[in-house]
């Protein structure tokens, strides 16, 4: 009896320290992932904030045939080292008509190519030179005072960081040759090509990253876990998921920018469908040319771009109406800001100019909604509506930026006087109701949420006074916008008036604020900076709103050198 127990308590601690010892690799696993993301990461912010600029004029300016935006796609993302951030960039241009829909396209294939040449310089083993770029990048950063060496700095230290994490992912899977579980799940896997492909797409997904998958299934191959077809299949997967975070990311970038992600994700999609039929044939094609199992790895991921690059570069037309076909302009109520645009129109500016000044009291709506969050922020010490007031915002400045294009195109047609002086009017405006929404979110919901944050009271009089402030403001902003709509010089006049209420309203509560704070009441000592923060941020979104009525009392002779004949009303 008592050997039976003995022999139970080994097992058990056998048992215990097999699970640990997973657990242990499991971790050393995670870990060496994650340091792969972040040595991702701060190559991708080291090299944009260094060179963004420069690498945007480029884009920009790369578009005059498809094979030279190829290339520019293809060097951007050598140096970013993640084509999810070229994309993110080719898309933003896109929605702005900087860079048209086909070249942009031809970008993007140029961009995953660069992935594939950056995996396959990976899969040689230079994991030593890491160790003198960690060296070199924090010298550099640590001793530079430019921004621009700082950040080169960084991006050096980033790819330390990736060599670093390769050698310890190597670690980290060599054992895993010799795991039964292991072998079991991926064995199953074998027999499962659809699962292996969402899989390895999911990670790409969760990762926003196809670069990190493609080294991780690189490791677990050269470790011997990982079977060719069943390679073929993951590596399938990791071009797919890594299609899928720019379309999730630009969202909110318009429906140019979503056209172009989504054409790219069909692209993948493709050559994922046909690797998922033909793994056997190209596994065994690709083993006679790369018989090591990471530079297999490596060839398949650069021969999927490769050949989706040759084959679509001159299919970017057919590429493009179908995306096109499957993200259709729509338009009515709910519809992107976009849709009420009308390219059709552009024949009859005058309908045109009234469907951009119908968008342009759009913004002064939602501007109306970020005084209304901001308010509730304040008085209700509420950090949450901050983060509706951005989401506003941004809302604001792709309408902004629609407006302003669409105005544009329309400005090169010979416009009659009214149509000319009307299209400046509903610039001006978008303009102003711009800079008054980067106000909101940047000044006073800010403003708020550090106040919710930091556990901060007014004093009640204080809080009264701003919000009557903010009420003021709201009102003005409905005048404005039915001065922008009707052109009526009387309720022009009467906003304008409202600039000496202004005055008198900001002085006053200053006054009173020191007041109190000369009294030593703590809540007014304690707040001061963000109540007279509050007062400015306030009076220079009235000074926006009222400039809509400076054009239309110019026109009427009510104004001369910047003074309003006659403040009071008649």
């Amino acid at each position: 009896m008592h050997v039976t127990l003995r022999l139970r308590l080994v097992q058990i601690v056998e048992s215990e320290g097999g699970i640990l010892e997973s657990t242990i690799r499991l971790v050393d696993l995670l870990g060496a992932a994650a340091l792969l993301l972040w040595g991702l990461r701060m190559i991708k912010t080291g090299v944009l904030r260094a060179y963004g600029a420069a690498l945007r004029q480029r884009l920009g300016r790369s578009t005059a045939n498809r094979f030279l935006a190829a290339f520019w796609g293809f060097l951007v993302t050598l140096g970013l080292q993640s084509s999810t951030a070229t994309a993110v960039i080719i898309a933003s241009f896109t929605s702005r008509d900087i860079i048209r829909l086909r070249p942009a396209q031809a970008m993007m294939l140029g961009a995953n190519f660069g992935t594939a040449v950056v995996a396959l310089i990976l899969s040689a083993d230079i994991h030593w030179v890491g160790s003198g770029f960690l060296f070199v990048g924090v010298v550099l950063f640590s001793s530079s005072h430019g921004s621009r060496n700082r950040n080169l700095g960084r991006a050096i230290i980033g790819l330390g960081l990736m060599l670093l994490a390769l050698q310890l992912l190597g670690n980290a899977t060599e054992p895993l040759r010799e795991s039964e579980t292991v072998i079991t799940v991926l064995s199953a896997l074998g027999d499962a090509p659809v699962f292996a492909l969402l899989l390895s797409a999911g990670l790409a997904v969760v990762a926003s990253s196809s670069l990190a998958v493609v080294i991780l299934v690189m490791m677990l191959a050269a470790a011997g876990v990982v079977e060719p077809v069943l390679a073929l299949w993951l590596v399938a997967g990791a071009n797919l998921g890594g299609a899928i975070p720019p379309y999730l990311a630009v969202r909110a970038e318009g429906l140019p920018a979503r056209r172009l992600t989504l054409g790219n994700l069909l692209v993948r999609a493709s050559g994922a469908l046909v690797v998922l039929v033909f793994a056997q044939p190209l596994s065994a094609v690709l083993a006679l040319v790369a018989p090591n199992p990471a530079a297999f790895v490596a060839s398949a991921h650069l021969g999927f771009s490769a050949v989706l690059l040759a084959l679509f570069l001159p299919l970017l037309g057919p590429l493009t109406k179908l995306a096109e076909v499957l993200l259709p302009d729509r338009a009515g109520p709910g519809g992107d800001s976009e849709t009420y645009l009308d390219e059709g129109l552009m024949s009859a500016p005058d309908m045109a100019i009234a469907v951009a000044a119908r968008e342009t009291l759009r913004m002064g709506d939602l501007i109306g909604a970020m005084l209304d969050q901001a308010l509730i922020s304040l008085q209700e010490a509420d950090e949450a509506p901050y983060a509706q007031v951005a989401r506003l915002e941004a809302d604001v400045d792709r309408l902004h930026e629609a407006i302003k294009l669409y105005v544009a195109r329309l400005s090169r047609f010979d416009l009659e006087q009214d149509d000319a002086r009307r299209a400046d009017e509903v610039i001006s405006y978008a303009i102003n109701l711009e800079h008054v929404g980067d106000i909101i979110k940047r000044g006073l919901a800010e403003i708020a949420a550090k106040k919710a944050r930091k556990k901060l009271s007014m004093s009640k009089e204080g809080l009264a006074e701003i919000s009557e402030f903010f009420i003021y403001t709201q009102e003005n902003l409905q005048m404005a916008q039915a001065i922008f709509m009707s052109r009526d010089p009387d309720i022009a006049r009467r906003l304008l008036v409202h600039k000496i209420e202004i005055r008198k309203l900001e002085a006053r509560s200053s006054d009173l604020h020191i007041a109190r704070m000369r009294e030593g009441r703590m809540e007014s000592l304690e707040t001061s900076s963000i109540h007279l923060d509050l007062l400015r941020d306030l009076k220079q979104v009235n000074a926006h709103l009222m400039s809509v009525a400076y054009p239309i009392l110019e026109e009427f002779g009510l104004i001369d050198e910047s003074r309003l004949r006659d403040l009071k009303a008649k």
